[in-house]
């Protein structure tokens, strides 16, 4: 796909960026190669090829999900300035 100078001025106000004039042959000319690039993987077969979240055959550890810590919720809640029903009380911050 070739792009032409108009599409670059239109691209360039739709993102809200400046471009120099002087830049946008430049910029005409890699976007158009990026967009070439982006169609012939898009012709390429990847019917038989399962997806991947990762492209290294890395697994990764996780540890046992265990409490460690003893709850402590009536300990913290005594000290706060304000408490009803198990919840924290704070003041209204919508203006």
């Amino acid at each position: 796909m070739t792009l032409k100078t108009e599409d670059v001025r239109n691209i360039a106000h739709l993102a809200r960026l400046h471009i120099d004039e002087a830049d946008i042959e430049q910029y005409v000319t890699d976007l158009s190669s990026i967009l070439d690039l982006v169609d012939e993987m898009n012709r390429v077969d990847s019917s038989g090829v399962t997806p991947l979240a990762n492209p290294l055959d890395a697994t990764q550890r996780l540890r046992d999900d265990e409490v460690t810590e003893t709850d402590q919720r009536d300990k913290f809640q005594r000290i706060a300035p304000d408490v009803e029903q198990g919840f924290y009380r704070v003041p209204k911050v919508i203006e």
